[in-house]
């Protein structure tokens, strides 16, 4: 009985685990941490932002069914995050909707 309740909080954990493929941490106008594999002209973009407009905060990048997900701290303005998105290189969705056989 015990390692069905053992089972469900480890299914649980799995389901709920936050798993971005990107993240970037921003201090004062610096990245100072990059976790995952961010492509290199995103990765000077978003320096070249932090360093014109300084802000702290984080970045991080979802995978979902279709598309990709940016997701911003709050502690991002809302201009940055715009400019942020702009320069995101993974806008192209990988959906067939719409498409005919």
């Amino acid at each position: 009985m015990e390692y069905v309740l053992l089972l469900a909080i480890v299914v649980i954990f799995l389901v709920f685990k936050d798993r971005p493929i990107m993240v970037l941490e921003f201090k004062d106008g610096d990245l100072t941490k990059t976790k995952g594999q961010v492509p290199t002209a995103f990765q000077t973009a978003c320096r070249d932002i932090a360093h014109k407009t300084p802000f702290s905060g984080r970045v991080k990048v979802y995978k979902t069914r279709f598309a990709t997900k940016l997701d911003f701290s709050n502690t991002i303005p809302t201009k940055v995050k715009q400019r942020i998105k702009n320069v995101f290189p993974h806008n192209v969705s990988t959906s067939k909707r719409g498409k005919r056989a």
